[in-house]
């Protein structure tokens, strides 16, 4: 009997033992009571961007990169990215649009007003955020943009002063200019939004905007020399269709040495003379903070603020200034606040 009683309590401790020392419910990268290390949530997120240029890569760029330094990242087995682009094209967009009314994502990301407004018609289920957006109340992407109120929510690209800022330039440095030719597609609201404020802001120191209007890229060379001996000096918006062909506009310009002016830093550092602006990718750094925020803190698109631009500079092309015919005066150096970044030489 006391033999039994003994091995019954023998058995009972190997199988505490064993309970004890063995593996935890949940199996693998479970984090435990002990502090081990919890399994890595998987985020998704779709985006969708109208078009690939510079600019708006450099944003896609800057987005995945907070995203990535927030431990959110393809690398790491923590993200899965539905990626989806227009190519420019207005239906491949809306159809876009439509397919991620259903998505199954986290997150969706619009990248451009056009893909913005087909994201924000179609996604009312999910967290939307926008970027490189010019004025997200024209657009009607949010009704205030300090209190959004609905499920979407972004940075705009465009500070008014920016524009402001870079005709009050033309103007001092370049007294010759009097009329200033823009390639438009007025089918974008932002580049319409930004012509406006840059044609007040000449209008100011006496100078006429003269616009030469585009549908598509392949219209953009004509545009451009249709304006030679018409304009002393080029410009452009934040326009899409314009700015993925700006190839075209810079080799007519440099031919026939008219200034060329842009409305944003990556154009400049392909060939245009100056803006005042900033690095997209910073742009889309700050997007992909806010997806952070949504994603990990579970923050409301409804109460965060549309943030825009607020470290502005003036940005110059010191090297391409010689095939615009300009000569890079102090004058025009001592407008660069940071001239280690912002004075390309």
């Amino acid at each position: 009997m006391k033999r039994k009683m003994w091995l019954s309590l023998t058995l009972s401790a190997l199988l505490v033992t064993a309970v004890g020392c063995g593996d935890k419910p949940g199996g693998e990268g479970t984090k435990t009571a002990g502090g081990g290390d919890a399994e890595k949530k998987t985020y998704s997120i779709a985006i969708s961007q109208i078009v690939e240029h510079p600019s708006l890569d450099a944003t896609r760029e800057g987005i995945l990169a907070a995203l990535k330094d927030a431990g959110i990242s393809e690398d790491e087995g923590t993200l899965k990215i539905d990626y989806n682009n227009a190519q420019g094209d207005q239906a491949n967009n809306l159809s876009i649009g439509q397919k991620l009314k259903d998505t199954k994502s986290d997150l969706v990301i619009a990248i451009a007003t056009p893909s913005a407004q087909a994201v924000a018609d179609n996604v009312k289920e999910k967290p939307v955020l926008f970027a490189a957006v010019t004025d997200p109340l024209d657009a009607k992407l949010v009704s205030d943009l300090q209190k959004p109120g609905g499920n979407v929510t972004g940075a705009s690209d465009t500070n008014p002063e920016a524009a402001k800022q870079l005709m009050d330039f033309v103007s001092a440095q370049f007294p010759n200019v009097k009329k200033v030719g823009l390639v438009i597609n007025e089918g974008e609201a932002n580049a319409v939004v930004m012509a406006k404020t840059a044609e007040e802001a000449l209008a100011e120191h006496g100078i006429e905007l003269v616009k030469a209007a585009v549908t598509n890229t392949s219209e953009i060379k004509q545009a451009a020399e249709s304006l030679v001996g018409k304009v002393d000096a080029y410009y452009i918006t934040l326009d899409n269709v314009v700015v993925s062909g700006v190839d075209t506009i810079i080799q007519t310009a440099q031919k026939n040495k008219i200034p060329f002016f842009s409305s944003d830093r990556d154009t400049v550092e392909k060939g245009a003379f100056a803006t005042v602006g900033f690095k997209y990718y910073d742009h889309g750094y700050q997007v992909g903070q806010m997806a952070v925020e949504i994603l990990k803190d579970g923050k409301n698109p409804a109460d965060m603020e549309v943030t825009k631009p607020d470290k502005l500079d003036l940005i110059l092309n010191a090297k391409v200034a010689a095939d615009y015919g300009i000569e890079v005066t102090d004058a025009m150096k001592q407008e660069v606040k940071d001239p280690d970044n912002n004075i390309i030489e």
